[in-house]
C-alpha cells in the first residue's frame, strides 16, 4: 500500500509515475501495489486510472491521513475470495457469533460472557460503552448527559456530542479505506447490520476508545470556537503517529480468523498480481 500526498499521477513512456511540482518523476510499480491512496494534493490522469484498473490496483481518494474516504476505484482488486469468506462468516449464525465474540474481546481486552447471543452481546457492549463515555466526561470535566446525535440538527447537539460525531467520522474514513484495501465489503457487518458501512462500524469500534473518543472529550473541555476542525486535525495527527491504518488490516484478519474457517481458494482464472513477488534463491533466513 502506498500514499501519494502531492503530485500528478500519469502514465509517461509506458510507466506509472508521480510528477512533482519541479517535474521530477517517481516511478510506481503499479502492478505490484495492492492499494494506492490519494490525498487531496494528488491529481490523476485517465490513463493512470485505466492502468491501475487493468492490473487490479485499488485507488482510494482520501482526506489527510485517511480522515475521510471520498471514493474508491475497484474494491477488492477484482477478486472475490475475501468477499466470499466474509459473506460465509456473516451468514452462518455460529460463525458470526464467533467473530462477534472476538470483536468484543479485542475491544474490551477480555472475553465476553459465555452462552450469549449476538443481540445479548450487543446489549452488554452498549452498557459498557455508556459507562466509558461517563468516565471520560468525568476525567476531562465535560458536562455529559448521553450520546445523542441528529445529523439533521447538527447545531442543536451539545459540544461534546458534536466533537464525538466529528471524531468518529474521521475514524470511519480510515476504517473504510482499510476494509476496501483488504478486499472486504463495507456493508457486510457482524455486530452492525443493514447499513452501507456496517462492517466499517464494526471495525472502527475496536479502535474508537483508544484513539478518537479521548480526543473528542479533550477538545470539548477547551470550549474552542471551531472545535470540530480541531478534532479533525488531532485525529489526522494521531492516525499518523499510531500508524493506525497499518494496524487495522491485520486486526480485520484476526477478527475474521475467529470463525475458524479457511479462505476459499482463488479460482483458476483469478487475476494474479501483474508484478508477482520474485522467487527467493535462499531459504527463509535469507533475503530474496
Amino acid at each position: 500500500m502506498l500514499y501519494v500526498e502531492k503530485g500528478q499521477l500519469d502514465v509517461l513512456d509506458g510507466a506509472f509515475v508521480v510528477v512533482d511540482i519541479t517535474g521530477v518523476r517517481t516511478h510506481i510499480p503499479i502492478g505490484g501495489v495492492a492499494c494506492l491512496m490519494l490525498e487531496p494534493g494528488a491529481r490523476i490522469s485517465h490513463a493512470a486510472v485505466a492502468l491501475a484498473a487493468r492490473v487490479g490496483t485499488l485507488l482510494v481518494w482520501i482526506g489527510e491521513a485517511g480522515v475521510r474516504l471520498y471514493s474508491a476505484g475497484q474494491p477488492g482488486g477484482a477478486r472475490s475470495d475475501r468477499l466470499l469468506y466474509q459473506a460465509r462468516l456473516a451468514l452462518d449464525p455460529e460463525l458470526r457469533l464467533k467473530v462477534v465474540r472476538k470483536m468484543y474481546e479485542l475491544r474490551f481486552g477480555e472475553p465476553p460472557p459465555q452462552r450469549r447471543s449476538v443481540e445479548q452481546l450487543r446489549g452488554i457492549e452498549g452498557v459498557r460503552v455508556r459507562e466509558m463515555y461517563k468516565h471520560l466526561a468525568k476525567k476531562y470535566n465535560v458536562p455529559w448527559k448521553a450520546r445523542d446525535y441528529d445529523p439533521t440538527e447538527w447545531d442543536a447537539s451539545d459540544l461534546p456530542n458534536r466533537c464525538l460525531s466529528a471524531a468518529t467520522s474521521c475514524l470511519y474514513g480510515v476504517a473504510e479505506a482499510a476494509v476496501l484495501a483488504a478486499g472486504y465489503a463495507p456493508a457486510v457487518g457482524f455486530i452492525h447490520t443493514g447499513k452501507p458501512l456496517s462492517f466499517v462500524y464494526d471495525v472502527a469500534d475496536i479502535y474508537k476508545f483508544e484513539t478518537v473518543v479521548p480526543i473528542a472529550f479533550q477538545v470539548a473541555s477547551k470550549h474552542m470556537a471551531d472545535a470540530e476542525r480541531e478534532v479533525r486535525l488531532r485525529c489526522r495527527d494521531i492516525f499518523r503517529q499510531t500508524k493506525l491504518l497499518e494496524r487495522i488490516i491485520p486486526g480485520i484478519e484476526e477478527m475474521l480468523a475467529a470463525g475458524e474457517i479457511s479462505l476459499p481458494k482463488p479460482a483458476d482464472d483469478a487475476l494474479a498480481p501483474a508484478i508477482p513477488n520474485p522467487k527467493s534463491l535462499g531459504d527463509a533466513g535469507h533475503r530474496g
